[in-house]
């Protein structure tokens, strides 16, 4: 449905308007400048031939010092796998951990694609409802009710999450984790978030367990959605299917964006300052939303979304969402894509861009509701 939104929102700006994107989850700022010079320094040699299908050898490396610089957490750079971004890892933790006709439990609110590549791989994917009580994500106790009433195979959770913006705490995790485990439930943990974490840190599942499958981009924190490079850990049973599944679906991933990400972790004071922007960003629509009627919305706590309850304006999230974006040309991405039990209710705002669109924006909305 965000694609419906961003076309609509092209053909207003294709007539002239002008539109503030708050509908897509891609950073405004560009990949690191280290990136940048990496890849231009590699294509002036020019030879840009196919790696290990398990990727460049320094990136993994790369990645396993990550680990251990940012989680204190050894990882052997053997179980982590280069992916097609973390799309490519989806596909890849599906395919080598769940057979045809498996059921695999998921949050909602929760990222839509997470739902549609189980689908189409043959399983099934179960969605559990989230609540308030549990600052909504999936406990233990959830996961084990929806288990005994038909098993299950996996369970996958990201946090902090699309389109919430909420994160799990290191008990919550780990109460989660536990209850996985002694129903031998496969458990996949979506970290592309890691790094844009604001009310507290992000706990990553290798601090509790090496059984966990991990999957993280560089997409988001490293701002280099289009470059389409992420990666998986993979527990050492699974490596050996993850490796031969990606020999025979992509061979390997495009080698100019592998030596761009190694080269975006000498980045990281660039990307901060970025992330400093999306804090910012958050605290305007934190305070600015409620002045002007938007007075309830999940836990702010990472990620770049304000997911935010907008029934008393209109029922309908999706005719918000259209209405808000005709009049007061702000785009942002109606619930029902992320929630089939309460996304009519709820509009997901994207808070990545520059702080002055984010001020223009909300300026926008109370004219257009006018409360402002």
């Amino acid at each position: 449905m965000v694609m419906d939104v961003m076309a609509a929102a092209a053909r207003i700006e294709a007539a002239g308007g002008n539109v503030i994107h708050m509908e897509v989850g891609q950073p405004a700022a560009p990949a690191p400048k280290t990136a940048i010079a990496a890849a231009r320094a590699a294509l002036d040699i020019g030879k840009i031939d196919y790696t290990a299908a398990v990727g460049i050898p320094s990136l993994r490396r790369r990645i396993a010092r990550h680990y251990r610089e940012t989680y204190a957490q050894e990882v052997d750079p053997a179980r982590i796998v280069i992916t097609t971004g973390s799309s490519g890892a989806f596909v890849l933790a599906f395919l080598s951990a769940f057979e045809p006709g498996d059921r695999v439990a998921i949050a909602s609110p929760g990222y839509p694609p997470y739902r549609h590549i189980l689908h189409a791989l043959g399983c099934e994917p179960v969605l559990i409802e989230t609540t308030s009580e549990a600052r909504h994500a999936l406990t233990g106790e959830m996961l084990l009710e929806a288990h005994r009433r038909t098993p299950l195979k996996g369970v996958l959770v990201a946090s902090p999450a699309n389109p919430t913006g909420t994160m799990m705490t290191r008990e919550a995790m780990a109460d989660l984790m536990a209850a996985a485990d002694s129903a031998g439930i496969r458990f996949v943990s979506d970290e592309i978030y890691h790094g844009l974490d604001y009310a507290f840190p992000a706990v990553t599942a290798a601090e509790l367990s090496p059984e966990a499958i991990i999957i993280n981009s560089f997409s988001k924190y490293f701002c280099m959605t289009g470059w389409r490079v992420g990666w998986i850990v993979v527990p050492e049973g699974l490596m050996r299917s993850v490796e031969t599944l990606q020999q025979n679906l992509s061979i390997s991933v495009p080698t100019l964006s592998q030596i761009a990400a190694e080269a975006a972790f000498d980045g990281r004071a660039e990307m901060d300052v970025i992330k400093h922007g999306y804090e910012e960003n958050r605290r305007i629509l934190m305070e600015g939303l409620p002045k002007v009627g938007l007075t309830e919305f999940l836990p702010v706590d990472g990620a770049f979304y304000l997911y935010a309850d907008v029934s008393k304006f209109n029922p309908d999230s999706f005719e918000f969402a259209k209405t808000m974006l005709q009049q007061a040309h702000v785009a942002a991405t109606p619930g029902i894509d992320f929630d089939p039990f309460h996304g009519k209710s709820f509009v997901r705002f994207s808070y990545s861009r520059s702080t002055q669109e984010i001020t223009e924006a909300v300026a926008r909305i109370a004219r257009w509701l006018g409360t402002g």
